[in-house]
């Protein structure tokens, strides 16, 4: 998919805020549309769907959740990323348990709303193909072989270690709700706790400074995002 050819759908209710990613998109090469509202927002993706679609929780007439809980349900695959109050944790949590790709907290900068563009983009096109070896900077980590190694070394993980970094990898670039991992790994989302622990002891294995990770980050109140695979 070559970056000019991919149109987003901008739906949030503020013009300045339509005007501001029109305008910081477009010096991207993005084709933007826009939407004031949920009705104008599902007609024109019945229509003609976008690549990627940028929506606001908060819309006057039909609330942001139904609209992409009701596009998932369709099948509605496009990457889809949320904008949101960054007071708005439950909210955000909501939407990336019914399908969103990720989120940006408002106000956000250009810069970080194009590279979470690019990584949700990035990803959908991965998952057509995963490939059997990952690597984020001095991180490899083998999913045929589950050999993980940090600059060559090679690191012995528990078996619960393993998976969550397998579902981390999965996902690489993406946030990912302490719901959704602890769903994924142990079956059932009980006790963030529980998961909070595992990491802390991934981190000690995997990172340089454990306090200071530069793999595994904290989405504070949401979740865990690792660093998306090199190039």
């Amino acid at each position: 998919m070559s970056q000019s050819a991919v149109k987003i759908l901008v739906v949030d209710d503020e013009p300045p805020i339509r005007r501001l990613l029109r305008v910081g998109l477009a010096t991207q090469d993005y084709a933007v549309i826009e939407a004031g509202n949920g009705k104008a927002a599902r007609a024109m993706v019945t229509d003609d769907p976008p690549d990627l679609i940028l929506l606001d929780l908060g819309l006057p007439d039909i609330p942001g959740h139904d609209l992409l809980q009701g596009w998932r349900a369709e099948g509605l695959t496009v990457p889809i990323v949320i904008l949101s109050s960054r007071t708005d944790e439950a909210g955000i949590v909501k939407a990336l348990e019914l399908g969103a790709d990720d989120y940006v907290a408002k106000p956000f900068g250009m810069n970080e709303l194009v590279a979470r563009i690019r990584v949700a983009l990035r990803h959908r096109l991965q998952q057509q193909g995963e490939k059997p070896v990952f690597h984020t900077g001095g991180l490899s980590v083998d999913l045929v072989k589950r050999i993980v190694r940090v600059d060559e070394r090679e690191v012995k993980l528990s078996p619960k270690e393993y998976d969550i970094l397998r579902i981390l990898v999965q996902y690489a670039g993406k946030v990912l709700t302490h719901q959704f991992l602890l769903k994924q790994v142990w079956g059932h989302a009980d006790d963030v706790q529980y998961l909070r622990v595992y990491v802390r002891q991934l981190r000690q294995k995997i990172e340089a400074i454990p306090d200071q990770p530069q793999y595994i980050t904290t989405e504070t109140g949401v979740g865990y995002r690792l660093r998306e695979a090199d190039i």
